[in-house]
């Protein structure tokens, strides 16, 4: 487990990622990591357009299939 520290940036708050960390996430200074909420906190990833695209894909048709997604959860 790495202990972060928050720290002040101008009027927000933020962390300084470890350079192991950011080796194990495959990402560096300039790249976007995306931060999901799980039932035990919450989980830094590198960012992935292709599943990020794949997921907006996914809940607009979950929206405009409602009905059917109900009948078949049944």
């Amino acid at each position: 487990m790495t202990k972060l520290k928050i720290t002040a940036i101008g009027n927000s708050a933020g962390v300084i990622l470890p350079k192991e960390l950011l080796e194990k996430l495959r990402v560096s200074k300039g790249d976007t990591l995306t931060v999901s909420e799980t039932p035990t906190g919450v989980v830094l990833s590198a960012y992935d357009s292709e599943f990020e695209e794949a997921m907006s894909l996914a809940e607009e048709i979950m929206r405009e299939d409602r009905d059917v997604l109900k009948k078949l959860a049944q």
